[in-house]
Parts: C-alpha cells; structure tokens; sequence
C-alpha cells in the first residue's frame, strides 16, 4: 500500500505541473503583455494559494467543483463521474497549490526581458507571437525551468487543498503526504519515514537542481 501512494504522488505532481506550466505561462504572457480592468486582481487570485492556509483553499475548491456546483454538474455530465474525490480532484488540487509558483516566477522573468530586442523582432516583422516563441520564451527558459520544479516539488508534496478536494481514501485517492499523516497517526512509524525519506530526497533534489540552475551565467 505505500507504493500506491506513492505512485499516485508523482503521477498527480507530473500532470498537475504541466497543466501548470502550460495555464501559469499562458496567463503570465496575459498579464505581461496586456493592461485590461481588473488585471492586478486576477494576479492577486492566482497569488491566493500562496497565503490562504491550504484548508480554505481546499474548501474554495470544493465549493466550486463539487457535485452541486455548475462546473461540478457539467464535468460529471461530460465523463461520467463527480471531480471531486477522484484522483482527478488531487490533480485539480495540486495543480491549484503549484499554479503560483510557475506564474510568478514567469512573470517576473518576462519582465525582466530586454526591450530593445522585442522591438529588434518587431523591426525584422516578427508578429508579437512568433516574437514570443522565439524570443522571449527562449530567453527565459531557466527560469521556466527552475519555476516549473519548484512546481513540482510543491504540487508533490501538497496536503491541504488534496485533503480537502480529493479526500483520503486508500487506494485511490490517498497520496503519500495524506499517507504519511495517517501512518503517524496510526502508530506506524517506519512506513512514515520510509514516505518521508522519498519526499525528502526527491524535494532536496529539486532544490539543489533549482540552484544550480539559477547560479549558471
């Protein structure tokens, strides 16, 4: 049963950080590249999760993705079951807990991109999204790289929002974070340490990747 958990961790983390990486680039750009009415709000909502304790924004979630709710009806009308706790629901949640650390970090390195080489691309006739793809971008990959682990390591090692949006079932919906706080709280101390040794190791990893990433020239 710890290798179920386990499994479930990463599979959740991987698919939550790439719809992650794609949702936090998308937006960044938005909110990099145009002014429109409540532009500082929607940064402020994407920045949420950073500052709500992971509970209420669990509770956000299910609220608005529950079987009641309009979003929770038309997705169990499309694929045949409820959102929430499912295994799509911690990935939904974890993507959710990551999204912030992909869109800040990309804003931030977009912003930080040299303008005359924006207008160098515009003189050449490149059109502000081939200008994008093959500047801009290109230009900020370590950065996207090194946000898209953090994302990662933040969406791997969520408990929270996963508790509340998922739920803990055995088996199905239980990751290793909720698997280890059952384990302690059940007396089983080594199957905690063993969970807690992978997490901690895999977390280290990324840090030290993310390091090394930001220390090259």
């Amino acid at each position: 049963m710890r290798l179920h958990p386990l499994g479930l961790s990463f599979a959740v983390a991987t698919v939550a950080t790439l719809l992650s990486l794609l949702l936090g680039t998308a937006l960044a750009v938005l909110l990099w590249r145009r002014r429109f009415p409540g532009r500082e709000l929607l940064d402020a909502l994407l920045a949420l999760p950073l500052v709500l304790p992971p509970t209420v924004m669990g509770y956000y979630l299910l609220v608005l993705l529950g079987r009641h709710s309009p979003l929770g009806r038309v997705f169990e009308l499309l694929f045949g079951s409820p959102l929430t706790f499912t295994p799509t629901g911690a990935v939904v949640a974890a993507m959710v807990h990551a999204l912030p650390s992909i869109t800040k970090a990309t804003r931030a390195a977009l912003h930080s991109t040299d303008p005359q080489l924006l207008r160098a691309a515009a003189s050449l006739g490149a059109g502000e999204l081939r200008t994008l793809w093959t500047v801009v971008l290109p230009l900020c990959r370590r950065q996207l790289l090194a946000a898209t682990m953090l994302a990662f390591a933040r969406a791997l090692g969520d408990f929270g929002v996963t508790l509340m949006v998922a739920g803990d079932i055995p088996g199905y919906t239980q990751t290793a974070a909720l698997a280890i706080y059952d384990a302690v709280q059940s007396g089983q101390e080594h199957a905690a340490l063993e969970l807690i040794a992978v997490l901690s190791g895999v977390s280290l990893l990324v840090l030290y990747a993310v390091n090394r990433l930001q220390d090259e020239k």
